[in-house]
């Protein structure tokens, strides 16, 4: 296989692309599904921790609901897809955006989430080759495209998804990625430790919250995968693009000053744009600055 690469590039290109929207269309299951999972567990906890047990009621079963049941349907009308209307991107323009059973739009997230799954494939074989550092890459940037998704939807940053990226990067740092175990530890806890610092300052200044601890662990993730040297300008980007879609949303009035917003996202398109230009970045700057 690795011969043929090397004699036919394209095939290896058109291999990745075929992954990433094959993994794009997994993950459109993952952003719908997970969330709703994690609030059925939260309220089966809750139930069998506040129980009553004296009166010892029975705690209500959910239904069953996971990644893999029930299996896809349309949520208007509850049409079973075929698995030829499961074809990634493909299916969605044969059908026009619309489901074959009640010809409701479908919501164009899905085939963009398969189209930038697929692009993000061909970016990190592009710069990094067909290596094992390329496909580590390309499961990190799917796990920060499935936690941008989700966080943009729901304000929530799943242990289920950073806290195994988290690891994975520790353990990848030894022989597979260009980071030294003693960088993405030193990355893994600075990234952490310093949204941490920022949130009790801010709380203990004003009294609110001003972010949730999955940012902090999702800082830890960048931190550990890219090395503490990539977390300013990681910090910068993400602050200024935070500030300025922020701005630009009350502006719109499409957000109220004072509401909360997602941080997880910027957090994560600053990690991609480090993976890739974090070295020309530094080097422009130190140009400049010099």
């Amino acid at each position: 296989m690795a011969e043929i690469v090397q004699l036919y590039p394209w095939i290896g290109f058109l291999f990745a692309a075929l992954f990433g929207l094959v993994f794009g269309s997994f993950g459109n299951v993952i952003v719908a599904r997970l969330p709703r999972m994690l609030e059925q567990q939260w309220r089966q906890e809750c139930q069998e921790a506040f129980a009553d047990e004296k009166e010892k009621k029975p705690t209500i079963k959910e239904k069953r609901f996971n990644l893999a049941y029930p299996a896809s349907h349309c949520p208007k009308c509850g049409h079973g897809l075929r698995w030829f209307e499961n074809i990634p991107l493909l299916s969605y323009l044969l059908q026009r955006g619309r489901c074959r059973g009640c010809k409701a739009h479908i919501s164009l997230r899905y085939p963009l989430t398969e189209l930038a799954a697929a692009l993000l494939t061909l970016a990190v074989v592009a710069s990094f080759g067909f290596t094992y550092a390329a496909l580590a890459f390309a499961v990190f940037l799917y796990a920060l495209l499935l936690l941008t998704l989700i966080d943009a939807e729901t304000m929530l940053l799943p242990d289920q998804i950073t806290l195994p990226l988290l690891w994975l990067g520790l353990l990848l740092s030894i022989h597979v990625l260009p980071v030294s175990p003693t960088d993405a530890i030193i990355g893994g806890a600075a990234g952490y430790l310093f949204l941490w610092s920022v949130y009790w300052l801010f709380k203990l200044t004003t009294g609110k919250e001003g972010m949730g601890y999955g940012d902090f662990k999702l800082l830890a993730v960048l931190g550990v995968w890219l090395g503490w040297q990539a977390l300013p300008l990681i910090v910068l980007l993400s602050s200024l693009v935070g500030a300025a879609y922020g701005i630009l949303m009350i502006i719109m009035s499409k957000h109220k000053q004072g509401n909360p917003m997602p941080f997880g996202p910027y957090l994560a398109v600053a990690g991609g744009i480090a993976l890739f230009y974090a070295e020309p970045i530094y080097r422009w700057y130190w140009s400049f600055a010099i």
